[in-house]
């Protein structure tokens, strides 16, 4: 009989594109992963992976069988997760995070729920860089701003707005900032590939920031408008604390910036979702999901 530990690490190592990395994410040694491959090919009668010294591939007869693979794991751990429903999220759940926002507002809350589920066990990784979910073994990755087309299963939880912000310092030396088009003579802080819109009426106005501090981290950026280098376009949740104690002064509040959205990120099936996932996701939309003050930027309302 088939043991579904052995469909499990398969379905990981195809995933994962090698035993060193799913055993990783399995948790066991890859050792123990070659072998429960083993046994399970000896048991369909057939090779699912050719192991090369450069890695593995899936075979023809492994690429026929992944679908169904995929099934079983999820039809297992749905079965768990029935069970198990009246006693709150457990297992493991791996989480990718932004940087900025998941240290000041995403790390919180996973305290909130580790707490709150003693049988969950959580790892989070915090990296501006856009993960493969998929292939580096995550359960799921909170993101910010506009998503690209992928075959991942996305819940926008709410908007993320931006604010353009100055320093005082900067503000008393610098050209007067009324309307979009006076930012092109302004020293900008920026991520050096970006291109800044705002809405005039009916009309969007695309300028691309110049300036000698680019930065690839909004923490990094605030740290420098702060400092009085430029003028800086940042999420409201990062510049609403500096405003509030008169760090940072909110410029253009009539030429609103298109929004953003916080997104909540994980691979298919969209019909199968894990207790440990929805919990987490129930969590982000009552926490930043319901109205704008979590973003701590009242000027901008």
């Amino acid at each position: 009989m088939v043991e579904l530990d052995d469909v499990r690490a398969f379905v990981e190592v195809v995933e994962a594109g090698g035993f060193s990395r799913a055993g990783e994410r399995l948790g066991i040694s890859k050792s123990l992963l070659s072998r429960r491959l083993a046994r399970l090919e000896a048991q369909l009668g057939v090779p699912l992976l050719a192991r090369t010294t450069r890695g593995v591939s899936i075979t023809d007869a492994g690429s026929r069988f992944k679908p169904h693979a995929d099934r079983m794991v999820a039809e297992m751990q749905a079965g768990i997760d029935a069970i198990t429903a009246g006693c709150g999220a457990s297992g493991l759940l791996r989480i990718a995070a932004p940087l900025s926002f998941g240290l000041t507002h995403l790390a919180p809350l996973l305290a909130e729920l580790a707490l709150a589920h003693p049988q969950l066990e959580i790892r989070t990784s915090y990296s501006d860089r856009h993960v493969d979910i998929v292939g580096e073994g995550y359960d799921v990755a909170v993101r910010l701003g506009h998503l690209p087309d992928s075959s991942l299963v996305a819940r926008r939880i709410g908007p993320v707005h931006g604010v353009f912000v100055a320093s005082p310092a900067y503000l008393v030396k610098a050209p007067p900032l009324e309307k979009p088009e006076d930012l092109e003579r302004h020293a900008a802080v920026h991520q050096g590939d970006e291109v800044w819109r705002l809405r005039d009426g009916e009309r969007e106005v695309a300028v691309r920031p110049r300036g000698r501090f680019v930065a690839d981290n909004g923490q990094a950026l605030l740290t420098a408008v702060v400092a009085g280098l430029g003028v800086g376009r940042l999420p409201a949740f990062l510049a609403g604390p500096a405003i509030g104690r008169g760090e940072l002064v909110y410029l253009l509040p009539g030429y609103p910036i298109p929004e953003a959205s916080l997104y909540l990120l994980r691979p298919p099936p969209a019909a199968q979702m894990p207790t440990k996932i929805r919990v987490l996701m129930d969590a982000l939309v009552e926490r930043f999901g319901r109205d704008r003050s979590w973003e701590g930027c009242p000027n901008t309302r």
